[in-house]
């Protein structure tokens, strides 16, 4: 089963439906999330999300969606398997980490350098990257803001396989998603939930928290120093205020 390409726009809420769809279908066992183009997705538009803040617009209502980070609503009790290729940086990579199964095309770049311009891993990162790679690992890339490839993603644990091309991880991607699917559903849901017992409660207080530091940060004046730098193309200059 295909849904259809999500068109640019309000992606979150829209993939949030397709979630919610893929959920509630009994004929639907397994899932691959994979972007078409030249990448899997360079994270959030900032200006936009910048503009919401500073409007005060409530968030929308979640009725009839899944969210894709796994923090405003109870999780997926389907499987996931996320294929990247190409940039999946910041917001893109978290939506990554909130997979259960992770492939990713030799190609691929994964960034997490939210800190080098005034913003922090509101997505889930915090929690997730260090729960899946270590705390050193986590913190190597996200307090530096430095990229990494496939096979580094690969050896801290992140990924599961590595293909060669974003077809063949695409094809791995799906052939994953079939035996998945081939399994008895109830055991499989049976799973995720056993699994998640131990997960959910410790992180779901530090996942929730993550929206109000992040809104926060974007009323600083160290965040727009770094619109203005990378606007101006210049390193920022940063005074902790």
């Amino acid at each position: 089963h295909a849904f259809q390409p999500l068109e640019r726009g309000d992606w979150r809420r829209r993939m949030g439906e397709v979630f919610y769809a893929y959920e509630h279908d009994a004929s639907l066992r397994a899932a691959v999330l994979f972007g078409h183009g030249d990448r899997f997705s360079r994270g959030i538009d900032v200006d936009a999300a910048q503009a919401n803040l500073q409007s005060g617009q409530p968030p929308a209502d979640p009725a009839g969606t899944v969210d894709v980070l796994g923090k405003a609503t109870p999780p997926l009790g389907k499987p996931v398997v996320c294929v990247v290729h190409g940039d999946t940086w910041n917001l893109g990579h978290e939506i990554y980490l909130a997979c259960d199964v992770r492939i990713a095309a030799a190609n691929t770049e994964f960034g997490q350098d939210e800190n080098t311009h005034g913003r922090f891993p509101g997505g889930g990162a915090t929690v997730r990257f260090v729960r899946e790679a270590g705390w050193g690992n986590a913190m190597r890339y996200m307090l530096t803001g430095d990229h990494w490839s496939a096979d580094e993603s690969y050896r801290m644990g992140i990924t599961q396989l590595v293909a060669a091309t974003p077809q063949a991880a695409l094809d791995a991607g799906i052939a994953m998603a079939r035996k998945i699917a081939a399994a008895a559903p109830l055991s499989t849901r049976a799973t995720l939930t056993s699994a998640r017992h131990v997960t959910t409660p410790i992180e779901a207080d530090a996942l929730a928290k993550t929206n109000a530091t992040y809104a926060a940060l974007y009323k600083t004046e160290d965040f727009l120093e770094g619109r203005r730098a990378e606007a101006e193309g210049r390193p920022p200059k940063y005074r902790g205020k």
